[in-house]
């Protein structure tokens, strides 16, 4: 059952946040993912190492993500939303002093890792957006929320090849300092507490992920949005290599290009929030899951047919953006139903399923390119992923009509 709540008053902590303090929130998130793609190739030459070494600052992130997520959760139900929040951009702000620093690839590798504390922002807003409002207006604020922050990977990457080629690929970091630094104000000015407080103990918290754990529904939906993100981090690993050796683009020309996947990201969660109280999330992430396998189908078929232009490959992924936009804010607010009283918990369970998935895809989606020159592989693994999601909700709406939900 969710508490009553005060509506929110921007700058005031004793309401809920505002949804732009969250967009901004998540959106510091989305961008310590994806700003500084194009400059991995320059990267690699500056460190006197691989391309795949550095994409590792990818992989590895992601990874950490996805553990961090496991605790995030548990102690954001624990100890509420708020000091988790601040405590997170803090640790963020001294790793990214220490990769703007690093004098070393392992050193910078290390300080790129513990960036991943700021994943925090995408688990704690979805979990204060659900603590506020039940599960289909959840959906519509998720959408309008992902909508927002969804500004970051159509411009993020294109900032960061301008800056790379501009200033070096250090100017980065140094916007993700600045950045850091006016969230972490904000937060602390507007993030009022939203949930209520569980005076169990860690460990307490950490034995209801079983609940979860056992409950179809919620592996239904979580590998739904794993599914579906995980062809979008199978295209973080492999779209820069793509770029570079097949398409031979500039890295502010890959940035470019990069866009139009965020671009399909915002007409996708403008449409679930607007429709996702009206259809229902089960509809919604069906919906959206066979949007990514259309767009997929329809690269590899004009890929194979010899169509190699650098608009096949990236502007069909923005048609699997917009699939990723109807399916994403549906799927989380689906998993944080299933039990409410544990939606800080589901929201971190169901992100370290996403985003531990995505790590593994990313370094699967580098090595499938490998030394070649053919994205088709790329393009196969991404639809596969399609394929699992649209399944796994198929199989969530079998479970509803039988429960007759």
């Amino acid at each position: 059952m969710i508490k009553p709540v005060p509506p929110a008053r921007f700058l005031d902590r004793r309401s809920p946040p505002h949804l732009g303090t969250l967009i901004l929130f998540t959106a510091t998130a989305a961008m310590a993912m994806n700003i500084f793609l194009p400059s991995l190739p320059a990267m690699a030459v500056w460190f006197n190492t691989s391309y795949a070494t550095v994409q590792l600052s990818v992989s590895l992130y992601l990874a950490l993500s996805g553990a961090l997520n496991l605790i995030i959760g548990p102690l954001a139900d624990r100890y509420g939303r708020r000091p988790v929040a601040l405590w997170s951009c803090g640790g963020f702000l001294v790793a990214t002093v220490g990769v703007l620093l690093a004098p070393t690839v392992e050193v910078f590798l290390v300080f790129r890792m513990a960036q991943a504390v700021i994943a925090t922002g995408m688990v704690l807003s979805r979990a204060a957006v659900r603590d506020m409002v039940p599960e289909a207006q959840a959906a519509s604020m998720i959408g309008y929320l992902t909508m927002g922050m969804s500004l970051v990977p159509m411009f993020g990457p294109a900032l960061g090849g301008w800056l790379d080629e501009t200033y070096g690929w250090q100017a980065n970091f140094i916007v993700l300092l600045v950045l850091g630094i006016a969230v972490t104000g904000l937060i602390w000015a507007d993030m009022g507490e939203t949930a209520v407080r569980h005076h169990a103990s860690m460990a307490a918290q950490m034995r209801a992920y079983p609940a979860l754990l056992t409950s179809p529904r919620f592996w239904g939906y979580s590998v739904a949005a794993a599914a579906s993100s995980g062809a979008f981090f199978s295209f973080l690993g492999g779209a820069p290599a793509v770029g570079t050796r097949v398409h031979g683009l500039t890295p502010s020309e890959l940035g470019l290009y990069f866009s139009l996947a965020g671009i399909g990201y915002l007409v996708g969660n403008f449409a679930s929030a607007r429709l996702a109280v009206r259809r229902g999330v089960v509809r919604m992430v069906r919906d959206g899951s066979l949007v990514i396998i259309s767009g997929l189908s329809l690269m590899v078929v004009l890929t194979l047919a010899g169509v190699t232009h650098p608009l096949v490959f990236f502007g069909l992924m923005g048609v699997v953006g917009i699939g990723n936009g109807l399916t994403l804010p549906s799927a989380n607010a689906g998993m944080m139903s299933v039990r409410p009283e544990l939606a800080g918990s589901a929201s971190g369970l169901g992100g370290a399923l996403m985003i531990g998935g995505g790590a593994a895809l990313s370094v699967l989606a580098a090595a499938t390119m490998g030394a070649g020159d053919s994205p088709v592989p790329l393009m196969l693994l991404m639809l596969s992923c399609g394929v699992v999601g649209f399944v796994a909700i198929l199989l969530v709406q079998a479970r509803n009509r039988r429960l007759g939900l």
